[in-house]
């Protein structure tokens, strides 16, 4: 499974419960043409704890998305990129919301794991 973090700002101004319906939406659109596995709410960051020590970064808002494999998630991203209705909209919608984006993406791993 490939997992990919979104971490990212609100632009001043925005509305957190606009972005959240929008996310929902897109997360809908993208789930019925089987371009992600699952996907997390929208959070905010609790930094004012010793567990979070990435002072490197300041975003204040985070997303997680998961993916079957990395064939999924290339075909999420192109389905992204060609402007492909109605996800892409929405996705659009959502992004000129956001400031100070990054996105990292991660795989499982099976190392010492019985896999028969």
């Amino acid at each position: 499974m490939i997992h990919m973090l979104s971490s990212f700002d609100l632009k001043p101004g925005e509305d957190w419960k606009v972005l959240v319906c929008d996310y929902d939406n897109f997360l809908t659109n993208l789930r019925a043409v089987d371009m992600i596995i699952d996907a997390g709410p929208l959070g905010h960051r609790v930094e004012d704890t010793p567990m979070d020590t990435d002072k490197a970064r300041t975003q204040s808002c985070f997303s997680l998305m998961r993916f079957r494999d990395r064939a999924q998630l290339d075909a999420a991203y192109a389905y992204i990129q060609a402007n492909t209705q109605p996800s892409t909209a929405t996705h659009l919608r959502m992004y000129r919301r956001l400031t100070n984006a990054v996105f990292l993406c991660w795989e499982d791993t099976n190392l010492g794991k019985d896999t028969t």
